[in-house]
């Protein structure tokens, strides 16, 4: 029945010879790996307009060189990025390149800063999108956290039926926004230029009491957290159809130029047409209903909106995964995030997202407004190391023509690293977190990272010189009694050894005469040792016989420990035993020299 309803929900398993069946086109992972970056228009002048409004309408204007220079940080990343995706074209983006050109711990740290940034994407696209409909109807408000986590759930599922099915049905929400903002645009521009519209914008460089180059700078800040999700496309090249590099350097291009021109275009639209950011109403909103009226267009454009801010959380379900696979093949997380799914995509990778994700939704009840600040400089923590490395790494091999995209990322390294030292002197109080949570996920990699060393060290083994060394064995079997179960496991014991002994555990001397003479009838041709327990305990009197046992035999025999256990036909007769095999068996794991079979008996009934 489950495996019905997995494969109901989830499609048919794929063959591993399928995978290249999986790899997107340009058209589909613009619309995957960029839904996070395109989402941020619906945004980012509106960040910029809530610190500069603070000294009235009259200080608007500077939003206009603010979003020129957005833009010029957003093109010096694009080149840089394109770079990167060039040089390594195994994806990986900032983690890659900090770990190969400026050591292993920044590497550590852009990865890190990476990860917990998609959990925050997610949680804050998905509480984004969820606000959007509770303003429409406010009598959800209540069930915000309930439909936020429908939300995680609808995208999860998606995911987990792989990358090109996903991209195929969510591909079409994101042109939806790119067409309605760019119609936006257009019809904004025809309506100002034919004069259809009595806007009274500030006045372009009129001077401004108060405004000091802290400010600015803090609203260019705000204004870069439409930056966001930029990187994706360089995390992800192993998604591309071949040739992947290629592939994944146009996109990045076509995803530059279009938000590029979408964030502009908003900026100069809320200048022209005077808007002021207010708390009841986003600009984006304000925009549409001065140039269309609040009809059909306009409804159209917050729908479209609403979804793309949903979809922002796709970008962090494509790149978490893949970033998470480098990691762990790194051996800095764990083994299963390497697996792939029934779908071939990395299931383990998307399911810790939607977990993760859903605990901060949880967590903030829904209210995640003020994690954004946080998420942004988790993204601009990786942007400047990514620069620093490619920085390094042309001082390092010197290529023809290399002094260019030196200079590119140069500037980018620069540019990035004082946005990050912005966002900690205007915002700290929003952003102090991650000096807690990064110092814990370094620790955590590192743990992980000397566990697998050790254990390599551990099994490691020398093959001319380690050969296996042949004993003798001799079997212990823990009896509750006389049964099917023992008769089966018994006899499975005897094709392995000569040397076998039962034990019961009895609670009082009735039980011992009584299984003393049943055993004595039965006569099984094994020796039966029978331990009394006063405290009513089998574990301990248990383990203190296996302890003489093997005391006495561990130099010629291997000790083993084999136990009946019989298999119920339904999952819920397992309420109905006591589990003492489970409880035996979870005991002597923690044993060293001790070997632990279990013999299943399946019942018919």
């Amino acid at each position: 029945m489950i495996s019905k309803f997995k494969r109901f929900l989830l499609g048919r398993p794929m063959k591993s010879n399928e995978l290249a069946e999986e790899k997107l086109n340009k058209g589909k992972a613009l619309a995957v790996l960029s839904s996070d970056a395109l989402s941020s228009v619906a945004y980012g002048t509106e960040q910029i307009l809530l610190v500069l409004v603070s000294l009235g309408a009259v200080a608007l204007w500077y939003s206009i060189p603010i979003s020129m220079a957005v833009v010029g940080l957003l093109t010096i990343l694009i080149l840089s990025y394109r770079q990167t995706i060039f040089a390594y074209t195994t994806g990986g983006g900032a983690y890659i390149v900090a770990k190969d050109n400026l050591g292993t711990t920044p590497g550590l740290i852009a990865g890190g800063s990476l990860l917990v940034d998609y959990i925050l994407t997610v949680a804050v696209s998905t509480s984004a999108s969820t606000d959007a409909i509770t303003s429409a109807f406010p009598v959800l408000h209540e069930h915000r956290v309930l439909i936020a986590l429908l939300m995680i759930t609808l995208i999860t599922v998606l995911h987990l039926r792989g990358v090109t099915e996903s991209a195929t049905i969510l591909m079409y929400p994101v042109y939806l926004f790119v067409v309605a903002i760019l119609a936006l645009i257009v019809g904004g521009a025809y309506q100002w230029i034919t004069g259809n519209i009595q806007a009274h914008p500030p006045e372009y460089g009129a001077v401004v009491p108060g405004i000091t180059v802290f400010l600015l700078l803090r609203a260019f800040s705000s204004g870069c957290s439409a930056l966001t999700g930029v990187e994706a496309v360089s995390n992800a090249i192993p998604n591309f159809k071949e040739p992947a590099p290629r592939n994944a350097a146009l996109t990045l291009v076509m995803m530059g130029v279009i938000l590029g021109v979408m964030f502009m275009g908003i900026s100069l639209l809320a200048y022209l047409y005077g808007i002021s950011p207010s708390p009841e109403e986003t600009v984006v909103s304000k925009i549409a209903s001065a140039v269309f009226g609040r009809g059909t267009m306009y409804y159209a454009i917050q729908a479209a909106t609403a979804l793309i801010l949903f979809l922002a959380a796709n970008t962090a379900f494509a790149a978490f995964p893949l970033l998470a696979f480098m990691l762990a093949k790194d051996r800095f997380m764990p083994n299963m995030f390497m697996v792939r799914g029934d779908r071939l995509g990395f299931s383990n990778g998307i399911i810790f997202l939607a977990i993760l994700s859903a605990i901060v939704v949880i967590a903030f009840e829904g209210e995640t407004e003020n994690l954004i600040p946080l998420y942004a400089l988790g993204v601009f923590i990786p942007f400047t190391l990514s620069q620093a490395g490619m920085m390094k790494r042309w001082i390092s091999n010197k290529p023809p023509g290399w002094l260019a995209p030196f200079l590119i990322n140069t500037v980018g390294m620069l540019t990035t690293l004082t946005i990050c030292l912005i966002f900690l002197m205007t915002k700290f109080s929003q952003v102090w977190a991650i000096f807690v949570f990064l110092p814990i996920v370094l620790f955590i990699f590192k743990k992980i990272n000397q566990h697998y060393r050790e254990l390599a060290e551990e099994l490691r083994l020398d093959i001319e010189a380690d050969k296996p060394e042949p004993k003798g064995s001799v079997i212990v079997i823990p009896v509750a009694g006389i049964s099917q179960v023992v008769k089966n496991t018994i006899s499975y014991a005897q094709s392995l050894s000569d040397d076998i002994v039962a034990v019961y555990v009895a609670f009082s001397e009735e039980d011992m005469k009584k299984m003393e003479e049943k055993w004595a009838r039965w006569d099984p041709g094994v020796r039966l040792i029978i331990l009394r327990s006063h405290y009513r305990s089998i574990i301990k009197p248990l383990s203190k016989f296996i302890d003489t046992v093997e005391w006495k035999k561990a130099e010629t025999d291997h000790v083993t420990v084999m136990i009946p256990q019989f298999i119920t036909r339904r999952w819920w007769h397992n309420l109905l035993h006591n589990q003492t095999s489970l409880l035996i068996r979870a005991y002597l794991f923690a044993r060293q020299d001790v070997k632990i079979a279990t013999v299943p008996y399946r019942l018919k009934k």
